[in-house]
């Protein structure tokens, strides 16, 4: 069996009378991608400074790539990489000198250095961009560049704070598939990110921590069959017309709808899959409301999410400073 990549066994991390991580296990297999999630002040980014080597835990054991942290924390960081959360390129120089500049201080050679940099410049798409200031750089191009930065000293696991927070979708979709074909030459990712469907388009396995611990774990699929349920989604003419529909679907699913005016829309999480769709058709032709859609589907990571920590995904964490 493939080494993992990350083995946490009881990780605790006080901040003066807060609890950060409460005792975390978790275990991260080479090959593939691993997402963390999790709600504010869960304890996903304290999870990720463990690794890194940023903080050390107060108690537990954690070892990357078969390496001890806590004994060994210099042979960790020759094996990982680190993109934060923002760009972190000197703007004033190009592309190829800030690649450069990061592979000398990755002790490379110069030789070595020139080499590393021409060969991810070319595996993300940035030789047209790699003599420009990065200063003229887009969102996305940076971001591509900072990733770029923490592979020039070809890390065996790639350490991805929110990796594409503020980028348009198509510069997510290019470092999407940046992401994904270092993976497949080689190198293991750790994802946190805010964007459940990012998880769910990224991620071979997702690991859900609330309140310092990790609370669901497994490949997407199963996560989603964790529930035990499918969900109805009903997209209504008028908005108007949303609580109407809600009364008249209330006896299909043991749990309240939830209503969307913005886009219209009601989902209700129900057991009995077809025959739910069935009577909710027939409740619903008996209302006499006219509807643009009704659909039945499996649930999706942001209703997984809410189902396993009582909260909506949030769109930022807080937790203490390290």
């Amino acid at each position: 069996m493939t080494q993992p990549i990350i083995e946490a066994e009881g990780l605790v991390k006080w901040f003066g009378r807060v609890k950060a991580l409460a005792g975390l296990d978790l275990l991260a297999r080479s090959g593939q991608i691993t997402a963390v999630l999790g709600p504010n002040g869960a304890g996903k980014t304290t999870f990720v400074r463990a690794v890194a080597t940023l903080i050390r835990p107060n108690a537990g054991r954690l070892s990357v790539a078969g390496i001890d942290v806590a004994r060994h924390p210099e042979q960790v960081r020759r094996v990982i990489g680190l993109a934060g959360q923002y760009a972190a390129v000197e703007p004033t120089m190009t592309g190829r000198e800030n690649l450069r500049m990061v592979a000398r201080l990755f002790g490379l050679s110069r030789r070595q250095a020139a080499a590393g940099t021409d060969q991810v410049l070319s595996r993300l798409g940035l030789d047209d961009v790699a003599d420009r200031l990065v200063k003229t750089y887009s969102g996305g191009l940076r971001r591509r560049l900072d990733l770029g930065a923490s592979l020039v000293g070809v890390p065996r696991l790639l350490l991805l704070d929110e990796p594409t927070t503020g980028l348009d979708p198509r510069s997510r979709g290019q470092l999407w598939d940046a992401i994904r074909d270092l993976v497949a030459e080689g190198t293991d990712v750790l994802l946190t990110t805010q964007y459940l469907d990012e998880a769910d388009q990224l991620a071979g396995q997702i690991a859900i921590i609330d309140h310092g611990r990790v609370i669901a774990q497994g490949t997407p699929a199963e996560l989603k069959a964790l529930t035990g349920r499918e969900v109805i989604e009903v997209r209504a003419r008028n908005a108007a017309d949303l609580p109407d529909l809600a009364r008249a679907l209330a006896h299909v699913g043991p749990d309240r709808a939830r209503l969307d005016a913005a886009t219209n829309r009601l989902t209700l999480a129900v057991s009995a899959g077809p025959l739910a769709i069935t009577t909710a058709v027939r409740a619903l032709g008996e209302l006499g409301i006219e509807v643009d859609d009704i659909g039945l589907r499996r649930p999706t990571l942001d209703e997984v999410f809410l189902a396993v920590t009582g909260a909506p995904a949030e769109s930022a964490e807080h937790e203490p400073a390290a």
